[in-house]
C-alpha cells in the first residue's frame, strides 16, 4: 500500500506536524496506518505516547539505516498507508526511505531561504531516482502560512516551483495553535477541547483538505518533475 515520506533538510519546516496531521486524519477515517518515526528527536513517538492516538495508527520508532527498508516494506503489507517522518539530513537512511516512496512530501515555509532548502530535498530525490532507477513522485507543501493573507513573496516562490515543473500542493498547512496543541495534549484535532485551544474547526478543515489532496495525488501519480 502507499508509502508517503516526509523529507526536509531544514528544521522547523513543519515536517513532523504535517506528517502527524496526515496520519491522524487517515486513521480517523478508519484506515490502518503505520507511522515510521525515523527522526532522531522522536517527536511523533512522544505524541503517540500521550492519550488519544487513533487505534488504527501504529508507530514504529526503532528503525536504523540497516532496517528501514525492511520496516517500510513489511508495514506496506500490513497497513493501508505507511507514513515516514525522516531526519533532517541527507543520510543513507533518508535515501533508503525515499527509494521506497510512492509520494515524497517536502514541507517548506514561504521564504526564499526555506525554498532553497526544499530544492536540496528535491535534488536528493532526483539522485535516488537515478540510483534506484525508479520514479519518485514528489510535491512541495507550504507550511505555517497565514489563512487570511497570501503574500506576494509566497506567490512568487510557488510560481517558481511550478515553472520548474515541481508539483505544489494547493492546500497549505496554516499556522494554527491547534497543531501545536496536539503535541502537548496528545490525540487528534477532533479530540481537542474548546478550553484547550481555539479555532479547532478551522484546523480540522485544513487537515482534512491536506489529506484529501494527498489521496488525490496518490490516485493520479505524476511523472517526476511534472507540475500539479
Amino acid at each position: 500500500m502507499p508509502t508517503i515520506v516526509f523529507a526536509s533538510p531544514k528544521g522547523g519546516a513543519g515536517k513532523s506536524t504535517s506528517a502527524v496531521l496526515l496520519a491522524a486524519e487517515l486513521a480517523e477515517r478508519g484506515a490502518s496506518v503505520t507511522f515510521i518515526d525515523a527522526d532522531p528527536n522522536k517527536p511523533v513517538s512522544k505524541w503517540g505516547s500521550r492519550p488519544g492516538k487513533p487505534a488504527t495508527l501504529t508507530i514504529l520508532a526503532d528503525v536504523t539505516e540497516d532496517t528501514i527498508i525492511d520496516a517500510i516494506e513489511q508495514s506496506a503489507t500490513e497497513s493501508a498507508f505507511v507514513v515516514v517522518d525522516l531526519e533532517g539530513t541527507a543520510s543513507m537512511m533518508v535515501g533508503y526511505a525515499l527509494s521506497r516512496a510512492d509520494l515524497a512530501i517536502i514541507p517548506t515555509q514561504g521564504s526564499q531561504l526555506d525554498a532553497a532548502e526544499a530544492v536540496k530535498a528535491i535534488a536528493l530525490i532526483r539522485r535516488q531516482e537515478r540510483a534506484f532507477n525508479k520514479t519518485i513522485p514528489l510535491a512541495v507543501l507550504f507550511t505555517r502560512t497565514s489563512a487570511a493573507i497570501r503574500p506576494r513573496t509566497l506567490k512568487a516562490i510557488e510560481a517558481e516551483f511550478v515553472d520548474n515543473g515541481i508539483r505544489v500542493y494547493g492546500t497549505q498547512i496554516h499556522e494554527r495553535e491547534a497543531y501545536r496543541a496536539i503535541f502537548v495534549f496528545g490525540g487528534t484535532l477532533s479530540g481537542l477541547a474548546a478550553d484547550q485551544v481555539t479555532n479547532i474547526a478551522a484546523a480540522i478543515a485544513n487537515a482534512r483538505a491536506f489529506a484529501a489532496e494527498t489521496i488525490s495525488i496518490l490516485k493520479q501519480p505524476a511523472k517526476t518533475g511534472e507540475a500539479a
